[in-house]
């Protein structure tokens, strides 16, 4: 089977391998930046499924990558992407994305 880890799709800071995700939303409550978010997914065993909404607000942190039981989600390496810093706007969407249950800010009313 070989390890868990899937290969740097190149360019991006954070990708995910949705086959792993159970959706535990889990590195959504962790991101400080708010990159991520859930997005509903009928496909999905809880009906949701994780969304990488805003990579260039990515910063790097490995939170995401180092929380999630599931090794779903990964996070490129400094050497290979120029992270953004951390901003206001990156941490008011954070807690937006909180205060929304986690669900993705971009789908607001879709069902």
């Amino acid at each position: 089977m070989g390890s868990a880890m899937i290969d740097y799709p190149g360019n991006v800071p954070v990708w995910v391998n949705t086959n792993n995700c159970k959706a535990c939303d889990i590195c959504v409550s962790v991101c400080p930046s708010g990159v991520l978010g859930m997005r509903y997914d009928s496909s999905s065993t809880l009906g949701a499924m994780i969304s990488i909404d805003h990579p260039e607000a990515c910063i790097g942190c490995n939170e995401c990558e180092l929380t999630c039981p599931d090794f779903a989600i990964y996070v490129a390496d400094k050497k290979e992407y120029k992270f953004a810093k951390l901003t206001d706007e990156a941490k008011e969407r954070q807690a937006a994305i909180v205060a929304n249950n986690y669900m993705s800010l971009d789908q607001q009313g879709v069902k």
